[in-house]
């Protein structure tokens, strides 16, 4: 069976980057691959993030009590992250001590991020170094940086070793295509494309008492989206969790959640409120009534990702008309932001399954000779 290695942020202290890491290995073991996560290391990058789990609504300083409960919720985290199918570890830094595979999988994730505060302009992610038969980038995306400030041409010359890419968003589309002159193929995160691990909790009304929370996702939000979302929940009595993060005007705050936690509560709560990409994903996931405020970081992969959907109406600022605002919280996903989702599904598959044929085809050979022998 070929090995297929994933290369992302898999140990970032991050909903979306653990889920998406384990989203994708589990749809490439679906397709009969032995899929595996490359546990790279870097003691850097290590300090940097668990320094950014601990005070993650920087700049402002941590309660020392919410620095204990930051704490839990990043053992959590370690713990979820050693029970996925990791390789043997190896520095970030010297990727030719990796495990070799058959195929290295690069994404999903800001990979190709160059303002990344930690990961930026890193040589692996640009397929520099690995020891692989075959490089394909799943879902990958270049994250704030914008179009205008195009591609290092050595970083181009880098993802033209590719043998096949993908991204997740508009924009990494039209700089990989202004950079190589190829329009790569536009796939859905691995947290929409694949159902195995993300499958909603069986339940009904009665039984499920988050149906009556909005779930809150994200941090340092902006006074007039807090007002609005308040002002929603008490006129229809909800209450307001705040998932991961301190955000002192919600009802409940849920600051050690593990993963597990957290994909459970967003498939269960009965609308979601949000500023971080994922917070879409996941409402888009599981079709709850959603809102969404941009972030300087995170604006040009949400509002790809919404008007890919077809689901901007989520998209909400301080202008947003009262009734706008209802609809948001209280109405499901369209029908036809589920058929969009479902199209891409196809392609998406479709584009995988291609892009990893020659492994098959030799997996086959393989076992042709091997019988023969």
């Amino acid at each position: 069976m070929p090995q297929v290695g994933v290369l992302t942020f898999h140990r970032c202290i991050n909903y979306g980057s653990y889920w998406q890491a384990r989203c994708l290995a589990d749809g490439l073991r679906g397709l009969g691959y032995r899929a595996v996560v490359l546990d790279h290391r870097s003691r850097r990058i290590d300090l940097a993030e668990w320094r950014c789990a601990l005070q993650p609504a920087q700049p402002g300083a941590t309660p020392p009590a919410d620095r204990r409960m930051y704490a839990r919720k990043t053992r959590r985290f370690l713990d979820a992250i050693e029970a996925l199918p990791l390789t043997r570890p190896f520095e970030l830094e010297s990727p030719q001590d990796m495990p070799r595979c058959d195929a290295v999988v690069v994404g999903s994730d800001e990979v190709w991020n160059f303002a990344h505060p930690w990961f930026r302009d890193c040589p692996p992610f640009f397929g520099e170094g690995l020891r692989a038969g075959r490089l394909v980038a799943y879902a990958a995306s270049f994250g704030n940086h914008p179009v205008a400030r195009g591609v290092p041409p050595h970083r181009a010359a880098a993802l033209r070793r590719f043998d096949a890419l993908s991204v997740r968003d508009g924009n990494s589309r039209a700089l990989i295509a202004q950079s190589l002159g190829d329009v790569p193929a536009l796939v859905l995160d691995p947290c929409l494309q694949f159902a195995s691990a993300l499958r909603p909790p069986e339940t009904n009304g009665d039984d499920n008492p988050a149906s009556r929370c909005i779930a809150l996702y994200g941090h340092n939000f902006s006074g007039w989206f807090a007002e609005r979302v308040r002002a929603h929940a008490r006129r229809h009595g909800l209450h307001i969790v705040s998932i991961g993060y301190r955000n002192d005007w919600a009802d409940v705050q849920w600051l050690t959640a593990g993963p597990e936690d957290f994909a459970r509560f967003m498939a269960l709560a009965g609308a979601v409120a949000t500023n971080f990409f994922h917070g879409c994903v996941f409402a888009l996931r599981h079709g709850k009534p959603f809102v969404c405020e941009q972030s300087p970081y995170r604006a040009i992969k949400i509002d790809d990702l919404l008007v890919t959907l077809g689901a901007r109406r989520h998209l909400v600022d301080a202008a947003t008309a009262p009734g706008n605002w209802e609809v948001g919280l209280s109405v499901p996903v369209a029908a036809a932001v589920h058929a969009r989702i479902a199209a891409l599904r196809a392609t998406s598959m479709a584009y995988l399954q291609a892009a990893l044929a020659p492994l098959a085809s030799t997996a086959v050979l393989d076992a042709r000779e091997a019988r023969r022998a």
